[in-house]
């Protein structure tokens, strides 16, 4: 039987993927035999039917792929920043320009000069858009991180320049119609702006001095944004009339009560050893028209008993302490030149003259009640 059932079993092997079906004989041998063999062999699985009514089913063996997803993990990645220190960077909005952004700091060495120079800008002209380092001085492109190399020396002078320009300009517009003359506008910061830039301060109450003011400062900012002179609060203000001279900014103020500002004269007073005596309200005493000599008058203690434009004699002397006077001469330098006298330019003493109701006198006038005006003299000249 083991003999028949292989046959049988090879067969089948010979017919592969077809039905394989085989008779066999159903005695009790075989009962037997198919007992014992199950015993003997766990793994055969007895026939269910006839080969005619039982298609041979083919085993199949179904393999799911499982498909593993490893996911990364996360990482984000910060842009690296723009600029180096982007605190220290500012872009230009539309319709700024170096005065207003230097304007957003409280720092006064931030200003235009200053922009300039850190930045490397031949002009004061800058774009919408435009990167600018707001750091001034630290050594450092903090647009780059580079070191920074000292600003070439022709382009902060150029700068300077500007700004000085920027404030005569002001200077010039704040003391038109008071008799002072105009500035020229040449970036120069000399002995006669800075006498302006004396009286200016004068006028807004800040203390008096002939230094330069620096570009984007406090002072500037003032001067910048004034609209008219101010009467210095240390005039004579209770006063019909009054005169201020200021020693340290060579500068002389005249006007009526609190309310007008008449004129302001550059004037020379008197030098080392021969100073113009500080006042306080001290009333102009005596006139001097000195119609006969065309308005010179000889003076007989100083500097020399012949008139002479030039030698500091004195042309129409207005008298407010024994010998000194305020007078017209030719020679009005911006430091003291005169031996105790303030000097005015001889177009400005007659304007003095004329604002006092005195250009129409023909004799010397005693009358502090017809002169009718009070001097003060302040300060201390600082070379």
């Amino acid at each position: 039987m083991r003999t028949q059932r292989l046959s049988i079993a090879l067969a089948c092997l010979a017919f592969a993927g077809s039905a394989c079906s085989a008779s066999v004989d159903s005695g009790t041998e075989i009962a037997r035999e198919r007992q014992t063999d199950a015993s003997a062999d766990a793994t055969i699985t007895p026939d269910t039917g006839p080969p005619s009514t039982q298609p041979a089913v083919s085993a199949s063996t179904t393999t799911i792929a499982t498909t593993t997803t490893t996911l990364a993990p996360t990482t984000t990645t910060e842009p690296a920043p723009e600029y180096y220190d982007p605190a220290c960077v500012v872009e230009v909005e539309p319709f700024d320009s170096l005065r207003l952004i230097a304007d957003q700091f409280d720092d006064e060495t931030v200003n235009v000069v200053a922009l300039r120079a850190e930045n490397n800008l031949p002009t004061a002209d800058i774009d919408t858009g435009q990167a600018l380092d707001v750091c001034v001085g630290n050594g450092l492109n903090d647009l780059t991180g580079e070191q920074r190399t000292d600003p070439d020396a022709e382009i902060v002078s150029a700068a300077v320049r500007q700004n000085v320009e920027l404030q005569q300009l002001k200077l010039n517009k704040l003391f038109d119609g008071f008799g002072t003359p105009a500035l020229l506008i040449d970036g120069v910061s000399g002995p006669v702006t800075r006498q302006r830039l004396c009286a200016l301060r004068l006028s807004l109450g800040l203390p008096a001095s002939t230094a330069d003011m620096a570009a984007g400062g406090a002072e500037e900012k003032m001067l910048l944004e004034a609209t008219e002179l101010l009467v210095p609060q240390t005039s004579a203000t209770a006063s019909t009339r009054w005169v201020l001279i200021d020693r340290t900014c060579q500068i002389m103020f005249a006007g009526s009560g609190s309310g007008e500002l008449a004129y302001v004269f550059p004037t020379s007073t008197g030098s080392e050893g021969y100073e113009t005596r500080l006042q306080q309200r001290s009333s102009a005493f005596r006139f001097d028209p000195a119609v006969a000599s065309g308005g010179w008058h000889n003076s007989t203690d100083f500097p020399v008993a012949i008139d002479n434009p030039l030698n500091g004699n004195m042309y129409r002397p207005l008298y407010f302490d024994g010998g000194q006077a305020i007078h017209g001469a030719n020679n009005v330098p911006t430091s003291p030149q005169s031996k105790g006298c303030a000097r005015l330019r001889v177009e400005h003493q007659d304007a003095l003259v004329n604002w006092l109701n005195l250009g129409e006198a023909q004799v010397p006038i005693w009358s502090e009640k017809q002169i009718a005006v009070t001097v003060n003299v302040q300060g201390e000249y600082q070379g």
